[in-house]
């Protein structure tokens, strides 16, 4: 554990969201994501527990605008809070910008962001920049964005999310080809460690402050269940070529108003979770993921 700084309130009580009703939420509005919400949701209350900063922010890989408006509500001071966003998909962009809450929302890759130099207090990214590329230009494009005192804030897999998964098979090329079938899907590029952040940030001008484990070994293969019968059996169906969010799109998964599908993943959200926590703490043993902060000197 790196030093601490202040960010916004940690520990604070989720102003009556709890994470098993950011989880039927999720399951109403996106009911054919099940393993992705089930992260997100412990991903979500991880950054809660940890605290978000006040200020103008930056959202980095906005999407379409739901999990940053969700997380706004939970750490309950969305009040001091001013959200800009950008992502490269305009498709999601689009949607952000219906949602209300980002006072600018760009569409364009993070490496060139229209904005002032140290024009914000805080970037936040969440489950992004294992996508991105070219990801020191990015590192170093948020830290150009930041305020002298402001905060980088991002959630990534982490370097045992592997070690977590157990699928593959006993043989060393079958377990290979799985865990690249995920990479594949999932379109993981990296997954660096505290000791890589701690590199790559100060090249960007930024100084590691933390970087907390969260998604236990129990959540990751929670997840990776849920993923094989879902989004990991379309990948398969449509010979590994489609991503699931072009799955979702290509028979009209994403339409604001599920319906039915809708009501019936409100009611499955509890067996989601069953017998496996989703809350986000700290994981003191094999983790799939890491919060990662750093400062602007």
């Amino acid at each position: 554990m790196e030093k601490d700084v202040e960010t916004g309130t940690p520990g604070a009580p989720a102003a009556g969201l709890k994470p098993i009703d950011v989880l039927r939420r999720l399951m109403r509005t996106s009911p054919f994501q099940p393993a992705t919400n089930f992260w997100r949701v412990i991903e979500l209350d991880m950054v809660r527990r940890h605290g978000l900063p006040r200020g103008l922010g930056l959202d980095l890989g906005c999407g379409d605008g739901k999990l940053t408006a969700i997380l706004d509500e939970m750490c309950g001071d969305a009040a001091d809070r001013t959200w800009v966003g950008v992502d490269i998909d305009p498709a999601e962009t689009a949607l952000a910008r219906s949602m209300g809450l980002y006072a600018r929302v760009h569409t364009g890759s993070a490496d060139r962001i229209d904005e002032p130099d140290e024009s914000f207090d805080f970037t936040f990214s969440n489950s992004v920049l294992e996508h991105v590329e070219p990801i020191r230009a990015v590192l170093c494009e948020a830290s150009r964005v930041l305020k002298r005192g402001g905060r980088f804030i991002a959630t990534v897999p982490g370097p045992g999310f592997h070690d977590c998964l157990t699928g593959g098979g006993a043989s060393p090329a079958g377990r290979a080809a799985y865990l690249h079938e995920t990479d594949e899907r999932c379109a993981h590029l990296r997954y660096w460690s505290q000791a890589d952040w701690r590199g790559e940030l100060a090249n960007a001008g930024l100084e590691l402050v933390t970087a907390r484990p969260y998604l236990t070994e129990g959540q990751v293969r929670r997840w990776e269940t849920l993923a094989t019968w879902t989004g990991g059996l379309a990948y398969r169906v449509f010979g590994k070529t489609r991503r699931p969010i072009e799955v979702q799109r290509l028979f009209r998964m994403r339409r604001e108003e599920p319906g039915l599908a809708g009501a019936l993943g409100d009611r499955l959200a509890p067996l989601l979770g069953l017998g496996c926590s989703i809350a986000g703490d700290d994981a003191p043993g094999k983790a799939g993921c890491l919060l990662v902060e750093a400062v602007k000197p």
